[in-house]
This record gives structure tokens, C-alpha cells and sequence, in this order.
């Protein structure tokens, strides 16, 4: 009987390789839609992702570190070229620039709480790089590096302005008329929070992937 089994040899099985066909097809649609390769029982799936995930947080801290350099270097020369002098009217009466120091929150609120915004501002950056783990969403890396480069620009000058380490007053420059005067941080700041909110009405997670409620 067995060598019976050996000359005749296993019958085909059409079945079997048409369900393997379909499943490559699958595979192979799962990547083109979202750039990533699909899970699999032997774990190639957190490899493939890894190199994705590297590069979407070297789009986060870049974006942070645009946005922290230029609040920086705008702040500079501010307070060299433009505190105690006349603001600089760019748009009429509707827009200047007009040196203000201010030991609130974005927009000059909160002046009593400086320490308290300064201790919510670190909370944020802590927050923002444990997320940066999981990271594999492009809009998410930019929206978390506008808030990163924000926050780190006032919490620079919170740490290191005049009148104390923890108590500085934030640098703000940018006064449109009949609105609050703030600067590229506060800037940063709130286009990745409406970024942020965008996204979630979306549906779409940091980690890149997309829910429906």
C-alpha cells in the first residue's frame, strides 16, 4: 500500500493553492493601501515597520526643531531690535509689531499661573515623546512636531527670562488688531492642535491606523 502511495504520489490540491493566490492578492493590496507589510505569525510585520516608523519620527523632530528655531531666532531679535522702541505697523493698524513680555499662557492668558503653565508645557513634551514610539502617521508627525517645537520656544523662555528659572515672561511680538499679542510659538502651537483635532475627526491614530465609531 505504501508503495502504491509513493508511485501514484499526492494528488493535486486546487483548492489549497487557489486559497494561497488569494491571500498574496490580499497581501499584496493591504500594502498599496497603506504602506506597511501585512501581519504574520513570524513577527516580519513590527520589522517592516520599524524603518517606516523611524522616519516618520525624524519628520516629527524636524518639524519640532523648525519650529523651535524660528520662534528662537524671531524672539532674538525682537528683544534686540525691537523692545523699548516703537511697534512697527506692517499692515496699518491692523497689524504690527509691538515687543510685549508675558508670564501667561498663549495670548497673554493667565499671568497668575506661570509656573502652573510651565509644569502643563513639560507634561505636553513628555507626552509628546512617549507617543513618538508608536508613531507611523505623517499628519500626526507633523502635528505633534508643531506642538513639540511650540512648546519647547515658550518653555525656553520660561526657563531662562528674566524675573526666575520657571517664572519667565514669554517674548510675544505679533499684535493684530483688537486680538491678544502672541508669537511663532503660540503659532506652532495651535495650528498642530487644529491639526490634531482634524485628524481625530478622521479617524486616523498616531499609530497610522483608521477607525470608524
Amino acid at each position: 500500500m505504501a508503495e502504491a502511495e509513493r508511485i501514484i504520489g499526492t494528488p493535486d490540491t486546487p483548492d489549497a493553492d487557489r486559497d494561497g493566490q488569494d491571500r498574496d492578492i490580499q497581501d499584496r493590496d493591504q500594502r498599496d493601501r497603506d504602506g506597511r507589510e501585512p501581519a504574520g505569525a513570524d513577527g516580519t510585520t513590527e520589522e517592516a515597520e520599524r524603518p517606516r516608523g523611524r522616519r516618520r519620527i525624524a519628520v516629527l523632530f524636524a518639524v519640532a526643531a523648525f519650529a523651535y528655531l524660528l520662534d528662537l531666532v524671531s524672539k532674538m531679535i525682537v528683544v534686540a531690535k525691537l523692545e523699548h522702541h516703537e511697534p512697527i505697523e506692517i499692515v496699518g493698524d491692523w497689524l504690527r509689531f509691538e515687543a510685549i513680555r508675558n508670564a501667561g499662557a498663549a495670548f497673554g492668558f493667565g499671568e497668575a499661573f506661570t509656573v502652573i503653565f510651565t509644569v502643563i508645557a513639560a507634561a505636553v513634551i513628555v507626552v509628546i515623546f512617549r507617543l513618538a514610539r508608536k508613531l507611523y502617521s505623517l499628519p500626526w508627525a507633523i502635528a505633534l512636531g508643531l506642538l513639540l517645537g511650540g512648546a519647547l520656544g515658550n518653555l525656553t523662555d520660561r526657563i531662562f527670562r528674566s524675573p526666575g528659572v520657571f517664572e519667565g515672561a514669554v517674548v510675544d511680538f505679533i499684535a493684530p488688531k483688537h486680538f491678544a499679542v502672541f508669537n511663532l510659538a503660540d503659532s506652532a502651537i495651535v495650528c498642530g492642535g487644529i491639526l490634531i483635532v482634524l485628524l481625530s475627526f478622521r479617524g486616523l491614530d498616531p499609530d497610522g491606523t483608521v477607525h470608524k465609531d
